[in-house]
């Protein structure tokens, strides 16, 4: 339900499982009757409605934290290979989990509530991955995991372009796990930096005397904005990134409650040519108007 534009790995799981039963299975439509049809939504109503009525199936099924609570997976369908043959416009990417769950219990994420709050294994590469050039790993908090420093590895070895696309923990960077990324292929490195009362700056300074990426673009920090932060909190983080050689990204919490000031942040600070042309926020009025007007700017 949140469209085609990035693969359901739920849906890829249920394919799989269902065409082992000699099932037939396709995207749903209108026109045909099917047994049985599934609907997976990632997101609530703010980003994702479900504006479809299926009227022509035997059983329609919900799932996905869009809808709410609810039941897993069973194990032989969420420990099963996905069927990329579902999305094959992404046929050179594996998309997976290596563990699940996360300590923080960060007031804006479901994952601690989903998946608990402690980070553990759930399977080696080899459940989701065989050859594709590029893995996506899912996974919220891969480095507070006991067993990351083995994954990391299997990543490593895999010589596949590794994006760790929901970021990894850098308060739980150490000298060791940073000469095990420097051994992985990565498409780009993301963090976060979410909390504005939580200075993380010495934490990325000492990811930058271990790590072997020298690109600044690819050292990108996610940055949430429209959740108990101020701008003035907003545009420090993101200057203070900026200044250490980071390319933040920034978020935006429940969108369409978000201050037009805080809108106008995140189309400029996302806007890479105008980012890396200008040597700070401050020298451009252009921009200095648009994120507040006369006030001084850090």
């Amino acid at each position: 339900m949140d469209s085609h534009n990035f693969p359901n790995l739920c849906l890829m799981k249920l394919s799989a499982y269902h065409k082992a039963q000699g099932h037939q299975v396709c995207f749903w439509n209108p026109l045909f009757y099917f047994d049985v049809v599934y609907k997976s939504r990632v997101f609530t109503d703010t980003y994702s409605k479900d504006s479809i009525t299926v009227r022509n199936a035997g059983q329609v099924i919900k799932g996905g934290t869009g809808y709410g609570p609810g039941p897993d997976l069973p194990d032989e369908i969420e420990h099963s290979y996905p069927d990329y043959s579902l999305y094959p416009q992404y046929s050179e990417t594996a998309y997976g989990f290596l563990s699940r769950g996360c300590p923080r219990g960060c007031g804006f994420c479901i994952v601690g509530g989903k998946e608990g709050r402690k980070s553990r294994k759930v399977a080696d590469l080899s459940e989701f991955w065989r050859g594709q050039r590029e893995i996506k790993l899912m996974d919220a908090n891969l480095l507070a995991c006991p067993d990351h420093e083995s994954l990391l590895l299997q990543l490593a070895g895999s010589r596949a372009l590794v994006d760790f696309s929901q970021g990894l923990d850098i308060r739980l960077i150490t000298r060791d796990n940073v000469a095990l990324l420097n051994q992985v292929r990565t498409k780009a490195v993301h963090f976060a930096w979410d909390n504005p009362d939580e200075d993380l700056t010495r934490y990325f300074r000492q990811f930058l005397e271990w790590t072997s990426i020298r690109n600044p673009r690819l050292r990108r920090v996610y940055l949430l904005t429209n959740y108990g932060s101020t701008h003035e909190q907003d545009l420090y983080r993101v200057e203070t990134l900026r200044q250490m050689g980071f390319d933040p990204y920034v978020m935006i919490y429940e969108r369409p409650t978000a201050p037009p000031i805080t809108r106008h942040l995140q189309r400029w600070v996302n806007n890479k040519r105008l980012f890396y042309a200008i040597p700070s926020f401050s020298d451009y009025e252009p921009v200095k108007k648009l994120l507040g007007g006369g006030m001084e700017m850090r």
